[in-house]
């Protein structure tokens, strides 16, 4: 795209976007480019819709793909063409909602203590301790942990938002065991083998896989899973909707209230109308 693709960076940067979002878009809209051998400037709505056609039935897209293809072009052809009417109204195909994966906190202590390395535990405690995601764990900085507030300063976290997380004196135990044998180089908490850099997500999520498979748990869990798992059993444990939302850095509480139809806690407390019935008839209402 040349001139276009440093045109578009341009314009994610001014937006504030960070290079874990636009970069994918950069890809995508480069994509629809050399599908056509054209620059997008010279296509318009028949060829997006051609594109888009494409995706779905000769590379078989799922409707994520299709959902992130659609976002990038219309970013494309509204902010940096200034040609909305090209991607006006197209449709986006509806992703399936599912019910987030919870680990119970049995299976988390488990997946905890067959964990082999110190560094991998400490992942773990933070996913579920501190709800925090998989890029906020590998980029942490070691004074990010701010033992004299008990609170974990996270940056650049999802949409560019920095935030607040919750450091439990459990969790700050497991931090210092982990710093107290590994010895980290600043600036990193999980520098990579550069110290220079920190370590690499990828690295993150095959430990927790390589712990879930050896704890026997057969569940479809990610390590986001832990982040699930931590919202779920705070509102177990009482804890406002609101304050979760905070702690979870989420824009919309409802986002959040998602977590309500998977906690337990919340189920037990709804009577079932058929249960509502057998008592009128414990009563004798019944005919």
């Amino acid at each position: 795209m040349g001139e276009l693709h440093d045109k578009m960076k341009a314009e994610c940067l001014r937006r504030g976007m960070s290079p874990k979002t636009y970069k994918p878009y950069l890809y995508r809209c480069r994509k629809f480019a050399e599908h056509f051998m054209r620059s997008p400037e010279k296509l318009g709505r028949e060829e997006v819709e051609s594109f888009l056609v494409h995706l779905c039935t000769e590379k078989g897209a799922s409707p994520n793909v299709q959902k992130a293809y659609i976002s990038a072009l219309k970013f494309l052809y509204r902010h940096v063409l200034k040609k909305p009417e090209v991607v006006e109204g197209l449709f986006t195909p509806k992703l399936p909602k599912r019910v987030p994966i919870v680990l119970s906190r049995k299976e988390i202590l488990a997946i905890y203590k067959t964990a082999r390395l110190m560094k991998h535990k400490a992942f773990i405690a933070l996913g579920y301790g501190a709800g925090l995601r998989l890029s906020e764990v590998a980029r942490l900085n070691q004074t990010d942990i701010d033992s004299q507030r008990m609170r974990i300063h996270v940056h650049a976290g999802k949409g560019n938002k920095d935030r607040q997380a919750m450091l439990s004196p459990g969790l700050l135990k497991v931090l210092r065991d982990y710093h107290r044998k590994q010895k980290p180089k600043r600036p990193w908490l999980f520098p990579a083998r550069d110290p220079e850099f920190s370590i690499s997500e990828f690295t993150v999520g095959a430990a927790f896989k390589k712990a879930l498979k050896k704890s026997g748990i057969h569940k479809n869990a990610t390590f986001h899973s832990l982040r699930h798992s931590y919202a779920t059993h705070l509102l177990e444990n009482g804890t406002d909707v609101r304050f979760v939302q905070k702690l979870l850095g989420h824009t919309s509480i409802l986002t959040t209230v998602r977590y309500l139809h998977v906690s337990n806690a919340f189920l037990e407390t709804i009577e079932s109308p058929w249960d509502a019935l057998t008592k009128i008839k414990s009563k004798g209402e019944w005919a």
